[in-house]
């Protein structure tokens, strides 16, 4: 997806990166891809929604050199002097570390406040006073609140529909208000629902395509929420890999400072995304019975979403996005090749 130049000039001239929430789905994505690219990483989790295991995956699928290149650093982002340490010689910051969900916002808000709000803080005054060249950031698509209509452009949001949509919100405007006052470099990266290898079925706030798929599997129950029409501009995790990228190293004027939507540019309903997965999965294995159930609509969910990836393209080259489609059939070859893994590791 990156250009052939831009991989060359990474590979020929390493930089010092710092990926906040490195044990996270998306951190240890980006981890993976930068230390192919013979990158220097410093990762910084305090594994509250992080996984040893996610950062085992990415020594397994690196060479031992690639993986030399990584330090860890087990800490918060709720420590300024922990930020400060990780931020020192960096030259560019991708800053994952949160707590996602907005469910879970709802039912600990104060909580949500502290890591999204008060962490964010922390980590962007140690950018700033480390002089890092940039600060790159996981922005969400719930910013846009209420605002009905499609597709999603960045100059136009609505009111916050939860607690973590606000957080996110406060995060753009500290950026821009550092980026106004103290010259620090940042652009925020509105994620549209990500999927992907790393990401955890496990717990209450899970997403939708890695319960979903585990529970096919399994033959539990998959459970929608609303009437299954739904909509969502899913996007896989190789999309958020290029954008990070592409936003830590672009020059074309005009393109600093700014706010981006990362996705594809394309709607999924609820039904159809299930239909998806099922006849995926049936191409490698024979499913158990299927169980479906209809919820309630949840609260603080926004009916339809489609992001306007536009300004994507032009400022930041972003181009030919991983559809859906493509990006379910590599998830599940990925999951149940986790599987297969586990079971010999059983069977040992």
């Amino acid at each position: 997806m990156l250009c052939q130049s831009l991989i060359d000039d990474l590979k020929s001239q390493p930089r010092k990166w710092l990926i906040t929430g490195v044990a996270g789905f998306i951190g240890s994505n980006i981890l993976e891809e930068l230390l192919k690219f013979n990158q220097e990483v410093i990762g910084l989790d305090n594994f509250t929604t992080g996984s040893l295991g996610n950062l085992d995956d990415v020594q397994n699928s690196v060479s031992e050199n690639q993986w030399n290149n990584f330090r860890f650093i087990k800490g918060s982002i709720l420590d300024i002097e922990c930020c400060r340490t990780v931020c020192d010689g960096v030259d560019y910051v991708l800053h994952h570390a949160a707590l996602g969900s907005v469910p879970r916002s709802i039912a600990d808000p104060i909580k949500t406040n502290a890591n999204n709000i008060d962490g964010f803080l922390n980590i962007l005054v140690a950018a700033k006073d480390a002089k890092v060249k940039r600060f790159v950031y996981a922005a969400s698509s719930s910013t846009y609140g209420d605002h009905s209509d499609l597709p999603k452009i960045e100059s136009r949001i609505g009111n916050p529909l939860s607690p973590y949509a606000v957080t996110k919100l406060v995060n753009e405007l500290y950026a821009n208000v550092f980026s106004s006052i103290y010259g620090i470099e940042t652009i925020g990266l509105r994620y549209f629902n990500v999927f992907g290898k790393h990401q955890s079925p496990d717990g209450a706030y899970a997403a939708v395509i890695p319960k979903w798929i585990a529970a096919l599997i399994a033959g539990d129950t998959v459970y929608i929420n609303g009437d299954g029409e739904t909509s969502r501009d899913f996007c896989y995790v190789e999309n958020v890999i290029q954008a990070n990228i592409l936003a830590a190293t672009a020059k074309k004027f005009g393109a600093i400072n700014q706010i981006y939507n990362v996705a594809v540019g394309d709607q999924t309903t609820l039904r159809h995304l299930y239909e998806l997965i099922v006849s995926t999965l049936e191409l490698s294995i024979e499913l158990p019975p299927k169980k479906i159930e209809f919820k309630d609509f949840r609260s603080g969910d926004v009916r339809h979403s489609l992001a306007d990836i536009k300004k994507a393209r032009a400022l930041l080259g972003y181009k030919k996005p991983i559809k859906v489609e493509v990006g379910i059939s590599k998830t599940i070859s990925w999951y149940l090749d986790k599987l297969k893994k586990c079971d010999v590791c059983e069977k040992n």
